[in-house]
């Protein structure tokens, strides 16, 4: 269904100045400008996924030779790079691989999204609760006609869902799940869109019609990922520079550097907050409730609103939906019968024991995210302890460790330090970063590397007024340890088990 020939190729290449400077390029475009040349059928980055026909790119700092040496001998006669490579294969040299990538993509499926009405959402936490608000809402509004793209699941037809493998995929995959959502009759796509989308250019070229700004804290922060907060805001900053409005969360720490750059690039934004903002979020008597008030409600969307979840943290990216929702045409009628419907795999799941004890198992992995949670469950049970089990992911986001020392030390009782996928390193080490930031000397800390013998322990501790928080795994069945994903039961799953034995 899709093709682009090598004329098509050297063409848009030089319409976007990603021609390398040198003879043997030159003598590349000049005999492709003079014939058709060869079509391709199928792109691909990836030496395992080949077709008939694929045109290769040659993505990373870290490609291996070796992986275009085997799609070669697997049929590749083109490839795209920055470099050349010795091997039987004409190579194409390009200024910015990952550049090429997106607008190759972009131009090889039909430019998908033209025909998509796109919310890209952004932020520390929060990112992918207020995706399954907005996905939600507008399935009541589309009729079911809304794709996502979320760090947890994907769904190209709105109904059908699969597990992701990374927040914001990489351009090809993007523009290929785009294609397919549009053939499935998709009228909508909502989407995370990460710091590594912006950094490494996965949505280069892309303008959303409305572009949220949830929160920032320092995360990611990682030899791997962003050398500094700066970095990291930065790219985070980009989606206001590729969207045609903003709503931003006006309570966000450094709102006064978004506003500043909305205002100097004339987009229209709109701002919502517990503190501050055009639109002020009011608790109600209901943890589950809010209000929504603007003195100059230019979007119609004052009124009362009930979320399924629990946390007042929620309601910012209620409030955010809200806002997104009507500014595409959606009535408020609709969202209000929308929210309370909205369910998040893994987001302040709530169990509870015969005691009386609640249990929250949520993804919550930074500071902002534990400490959020820890607030909560101390306003929601006062008179009771907030047992926290958590760990924190290896190979990445380095600076998460010492910050999730820091949020246990504001609003734990109790804590329990275990594994979360600790991949290629060693867990007690993660551990113990965690436990050498803790500052409150009258915190008891345990470390129990078993995860599940650390959930059974902080659940069958829990008194009645006591709240636990499960933190990191969510609902995931699996562990990720040295490039493999072991079987692990589940905190979710463990803790329903544990509550049926207590009622047995």
């Amino acid at each position: 269904m899709y093709s682009m020939t090598m004329n098509e190729l050297c063409n848009l290449l030089i319409k976007h100045n990603l021609l390398q400077e040198n003879e043997d390029t030159k003598k590349w475009v000049q005999l492709a400008q003079e014939t058709a040349g060869p079509s391709f059928t199928y792109i691909s980055y990836d030496s395992r996924d080949l077709k008939e026909q694929t045109l290769f790119f040659c993505k990373g700092l870290n490609f291996k030779a070796e992986l275009l040496e085997a799609a070669v001998r697997d049929g590749v006669t083109y490839y795209l790079s920055e470099v050349a490579y010795a091997v039987d294969a004409q190579g194409i040299l390009v200024t910015d691989i990952r550049e090429t990538m997106a607008i190759v993509a972009q131009a090889f499926y039909q430019q998908p999204q033209d025909k998509l009405y796109k919310i890209g959402i952004t932020g520390t936490k929060g990112k992918t609760t207020a995706a399954y608000f907005i996905k939600k809402v507008f399935d009541e509004a589309f009729q079911q006609k809304v794709a996502l793209f979320s760090s947890e699941e994907t769904t190209l037809d709105g109904k059908n869902f699969y597990a992701s493998k990374l927040t914001t995929p990489e351009a090809l995959d993007l523009y290929r799940q785009m294609a397919l959502a549009v053939e499935s009759g998709t009228t909508h796509l909502v989407m995370e869109v990460s710091s590594q989308a912006y950094k490494t250019k996965r949505v280069f070229h892309l303008t959303f019609e409305t572009g949220i700004f949830l929160n920032i804290s320092p995360d990611h922060i990682s030899p791997i990922e962003h050398a500094t907060f700066e970095e990291y805001f930065e790219c985070k900053r980009q989606l206001l520079l590729n969207s045609k409005q903003m709503v931003i969360n006006h309570d966000s720490d450094h709102f006064d550097v978004l506003e500043d750059i909305c205002q100097k690039e004339q987009i229209p934004y709109y701002t919502f907050g517990q503190k501050t903002g055009t639109y002020r979020i009011q608790a109600l008597e209901n943890p589950r409730c809010f209000h929504l008030e603007a003195s100059e409600d230019t979007l119609e969307a004052n009124g009362d609103y009930q979320l399924a979840l629990f946390g007042t943290f929620n309601h910012d990216n209620a409030a955010a939906t809200i806002l997104t929702a009507r500014l595409a045409g959606v009535s408020k009628t609709i969202i209000q019968n929308g929210l309370p419907q909205s369910h998040v795999p893994g987001r302040m799941n709530l169990l509870e024991k015969p005691n009386g004890t609640y249990v929250f198992i949520d993804y919550a992995h930074n500071y902002l995210s534990i400490k959020a949670i820890g607030e909560f469950a101390k306003e929601l049970r006062p008179n009771g302890r907030v047992i926290i089990v958590t760990g924190s992911a290896g190979d990445k986001a380095l600076s998460r460790r010492p910050d999730i020392g820091r949020a246990l030390s504001e609003c734990a009782d109790v804590a329990i330090l275990t594994s979360d996928d600790p991949g290629f390193e060693d867990a007690a080490a993660i551990t113990e970063e965690i436990y050498q930031a803790i500052t409150n000397p009258n915190l008891p800390v345990e470390i129990e590397l078993d995860r599940a013998k650390a959930v059974t322990k902080a659940v069958e501790m829990a008194q009645p007024e006591d709240t636990v928080i499960l933190a990191g795994k969510g609902t995931e069945q699996m562990m990720k340890v040295r490039g493999v994903q072991e079987p692990y039961e589940g905190d979710f799953h463990i803790t329903q088990r544990l509550i049926r034995e207590n009622q047995a």
